[in-house]
This record gives structure tokens, C-alpha cells and sequence, in this order.
């Protein structure tokens, strides 16, 4: 095997630390990560601060984290592990913004808004595990 160029693999460890971004589920998991942090903190009493907002926050970056993990892992049964704990954590972001609503720290419009959100998230991570299952697509 002949030399390395210069810069080559730093390109290549980039390219690998970064093939979650092509994921469209990453991708929607990502946006709603930063419009529930926003939300947590603008919409939820300063007292929340530490307790839902805190929960809503952790969960809502877990999806997202657990998708990048996941993709950088080599063996398909550790990409599941990864990504089926990125889906239990969507669960756990949909049950956080249904307290919020019962306690009015957002509207039935928010609530719906996010949930659409939710559930579009869900599809493609479902998608993704599915095609990882069966074989149908390369991991990224």
C-alpha cells in the first residue's frame, strides 16, 4: 500500500465522523432538538428551568446524539442499539411536550406542530432501521 497523501486522512476521518448529516432523520431530529431548546427556555416558567425543560432538552438531544453514535458504528447490531434508543428517546420528547401542554406552558397549536414534527422524525428513523434490518440500504 503506497503513501498517504497529505490532508487525505484527516478528509477521510472527517467524511466518517460526519455521514449522519446525509440522514434525513438525523436531519429533522437535529431541527427539533433547537426548537425545543428554544421552546424550553422561552416558553417554560423560570421554576421548569431544571425539571421538564431540563428532561425536554436531554431527550430531544439524545435523538439526535444517538443517531450520529449510531452511524459511526461499524457493526450493524450496535447501529440498532444506537438507533433504537434515539427512537425510545422520541417517545420520551413526545410525552415532555404533552405535560407541557397540560400544563399550559404551550398551546394545542404548539402541541400539534410538534407532534407533526415527532411523528415526520419517526418515519425516517423507522425507515432507516428498517433498511438496516432487511439489508435494502448501506449504512451512511
Amino acid at each position: 500500500m503506497g503513501r498517504v497523501p497529505p490532508g487525505t486522512r484527516f478528509a477521510l476521518w472527517r467524511d466518517m465522523l460526519l455521514r449522519h448529516h446525509t440522514l434525513i432523520a438525523w436531519q429533522r431530529a437535529d431541527d427539533l432538538f433547537i426548537e425545543l431548546h428554544a421552546l424550553s427556555r422561552s416558553a417554560f416558567p423560570a421554576y421548569e428551568r431544571f425539571e421538564l425543560g431540563s428532561q425536554t432538552r436531554r431527550s430531544a438531544f439524545s435523538v439526535a446524539v444517538n443517531i450520529v453514535e449510531g452511524c459511526a458504528r461499524e457493526h450493524e447490531g450496535e447501529k440498532l442499539q444506537f438507533f433504537n434508543v434515539a427512537r425510545a428517546s422520541l417517545a420520551e420528547v413526545g410525552y415532555c411536550i404533552h405535560v407541557a401542554h397540560r400544563l399550559d406552558y404551550i398551546d394545542a397549536q404548539q402541541l400539534n406542530q410538534l407532534e407533526v414534527k415527532i411523528k415526520r422524525t419517526s418515519a425516517a428513523l423507522n425507515g432507516y432501521i428498517r433498511s438496516i434490518r432487511t439489508g435494502a440500504t448501506p449504512s451512511p
